[in-house]
């Protein structure tokens, strides 16, 4: 999947499923650092991949929390 496919469905998601998706990321972050320390890994660019994940999915969350009051305070 293209990385602009990816962000299409974070931003699609809710935040019940994204953070389901930041818990996925942070296991997957968990078992490429365990690779790493064994000297099994083999894809270093994955972690670097998986980081930006991460930063990218609590990046879309805050923006989802902060807008909501916004979207309350409009509605008033």
């Amino acid at each position: 999947m293209k990385r602009s496919e990816a962000k299409k469905d974070l931003h699609a998601k809710d935040a019940a499923g994204l953070k389901t998706e930041l818990d996925a990321l942070l296991k997957e972050q968990f078992g490429l650092r365990m690779q790493k320390a064994t000297q099994q890994l083999q894809n270093h660019a994955k972690m670097k991949d998986v980081r930006r994940s991460i930063a990218r999915t609590r990046t879309l969350m805050t923006q989802k929390a902060a807008a909501k009051p916004a979207a309350r305070k409009a509605g008033q």
